[in-house]
C-alpha cells in the first residue's frame, strides 16, 4: 500500500477509471469503506442518485472507494437542517425518531454497514460516546446502509447489532434515502447535529477521535448541558475492533466477484461452475481459487467439498466476508498460513489449528499474526459445499 502508485486494470464488464494512488494529507479521511457500485444491492438507488462509476483510491494507511457522480460532484453536507429520518425502512432498538423528536438534543449520526472493517474499528468510540454523554443530552443514531445483498436482511442487521453491542437506535436505510439526504459518500461516516437541529460537522472514515469527541463536548456545552467531563474516552478495541497495524498494512481490500475483483490468478469463468486448478505460486496481493467454484458478479460460491481460496498478503490481520450460500446451513473450514496451522497467528473466528465454521453471513477474522509482520500465504479450505465468499479486508 505504500510506495509507487500503480494503475489497476479496468474490469471488462464495467469499465471505470481505477487508480491506486496516495491521497493528499489534507483529505484526512482515514480508512473509509467508501461506497462502490454493487448492482445487486444498489442498482435502483445509484440510478436515482445519478452515480456513474467508482474510483478506487489508496493512501499510506487505508483503502478507500469513492463514489463518482455522473455529472456534477455532489456537495458534501456541511451545515443545514437535520434531514428527515422518516424515510428509514425500519428501526431497531427504538421507535421511529423524527427531527421534531430530536429537537433540543445533540445528535450524532453514524452511517455504517455491519461488515465494514473500518466501521468496526470506529465502533468502540461511538459506543463509548453514547454511554458517556447520554445523560448530558447526546443521542447517537446508527444509520445502517447495506453494501452486500445479505445486509439488507433486517434480521441479519439485528443479530449483528446484538453481537456487536450496538444498543443505540438504528435507522435501517435499505433505500439509501437517508444516505442521500446527508449527501454521504462513505462507510463509516459521522454527522454532528446541534440542539437546534443543524448539521454542524462531519467526518468520513476512521480516525480523528479526539477532534470528534471535542466537537460533541462543544455542542453539548452550547446546548446548556452541565457536568460535561473534558476527559476523553479511553478505548481498547478487542478482536476485529482493535486499531489496525497501519505501519505493517500493505494489502488493500479486495472483492471476489468478477465485477470488482483485482489480481485474480485466472481468467474468470463467469456465472457457471468451473474447476480451477491449484496454483503453485502467487505474487503479493494476488489470489486464487482451487476446486469447483462459480464466480458471480459479487461473490464466489463453492459447488463441491474441499475448495480453496488462497491469498498472498502483507498485514497483521486478515478478514473474509463470507457465509453459507443457503440460509440455515453451515460450512466447516480450515485455515493455513504458509501451509501450516496458524497457531499463535489465528484470528478470533478460528482456533490455533485453523478450524472454524461459517454459519452466518458476516465478516470473519481469520488471521491476527504476531510480529514480525511479513508476506504470508493464506489458504482457507472449505470442508463442505455451499460456502459463499465476498471480500477480503486487512488490518
Amino acid at each position: 500500500m505504500r510506495g509507487t502508485a500503480r494503475n489497476l486494470r479496468a474490469l471488462p464488464s464495467a469499465p471505470r477509471n481505477l487508480n491506486r494512488t496516495r491521497i493528499a494529507d489534507e483529505m484526512n479521511q482515514v480508512g473509509a469503506c467508501m461506497m462502490k457500485a454493487n448492482k445487486l444491492v444498489l442498482a435502483a438507488t445509484l440510478a436515482s442518485a445519478g452515480v456513474a462509476s467508482i474510483a478506487t483510491l489508496a493512501q499510506d494507511r487505508s483503502v478507500m472507494h469513492k463514489m463518482m457522480p455522473a455529472k456534477e460532484p455532489a456537495k458534501t453536507r456541511l451545515e443545514g437542517e437535520l434531514p428527515s429520518l422518516t424515510s428509514a425502512t425500519g428501526w431497531l432498538n427504538s421507535q421511529p425518531l423524527t427531527a421534531a423528536d430530536l429537537r433540543g438534543k445533540v445528535v450524532l449520526i453514524n452511517v455504517w454497514t455491519y461488515t465494514c472493517i473500518n466501521w468496526q474499528r470506529q465502533l468502540p468510540y461511538v459506543r463509548a460516546w453514547a454511554d458517556k454523554y447520554k445523560d448530558q443530552g447526546l443521542v447517537v443514531i446508527g444509520v445502517h446502509a447495506p453494501e452486500f445483498p445479505f445486509e439488507r436482511n433486517v434480521d441479519n442487521v439485528r443479530q449483528a447489532a446484538k453481537r456487536m453491542n450496538v444498543g443505540y437506535p438504528i435507522a435501517v436505510d435499505n433505500d439509501f434515502a437517508i444516505w442521500r439526504a446527508f449527501s454521504n459518500v462513505a462507510w463509516p461516516a459521522l454527522f454532528f447535529v446541534d440542539a437546534q437541529g443543524r448539521t454542524r460537522h462531519n467526518h468520513f472514515g476512521e480516525g480523528q477521535y479526539e477532534q470528534s469527541e471535542r466537537f460533541i463536548q462543544k455542542l453539548l456545552s452550547e446546548a446548556g448541558a452541565s457536568g460535561i467531563s473534558r476527559d476523553l474516552v479511553s478505548v481498547d478495541g478487542v478482536g476485529a475492533e482493535a486499531a489496525a497495524d497501519w505501519g505493517s498494512l500493505r494489502s488493500p481490500e479486495n472483492y471476489l466477484g468478477y465485477e470488482r475483483t483485482e489480481r485474480f490468478a485466472f481468467v474468470p469463468v463467469r456465472d457457471k461452475g468451473h474447476v480451477y486448478p491449484p496454483t503453485a505460486r502467487l505474487s503479493v496481493n494476488n489470489w486464487a481459487l482451487a476446486g469447483d467454484w462459480t464466480m458471480k458478479k459479487g461473490s464466489v460460491v463453492l459447488s463441491k467439498t474441499n475448495g480453496r481460496i488462497s491469498y498472498r498478503f502483507h498485514a497483521r490481520d486478515l478478514h473474509l466476508v463470507m457465509g453459507p450460500s443457503a440460509p440455515g446451513t453451515s460450512v466447516r473450514f480450515r485455515v493455513l498460513i504458509d501451509g501450516k496451522p496458524p497457531d499463535a497467528a489465528h484470528g478470533t473466528d478460528v482456533d490455533d489449528q485453523g478450524i472454524g465454521t461459517v454459519a452466518e453471513q458476516r465478516m470473519y477474522q481469520l488471521i491476527r499474526q504476531p510480529k514480525p509482520i511479513t508476506v504470508r500465504l493464506f489458504e482457507i479450505e472449505f470442508l463442505d459445499p455451499g460456502a459463499e465468499a465476498f471480500a477480503f479486508t486487512f488490518g
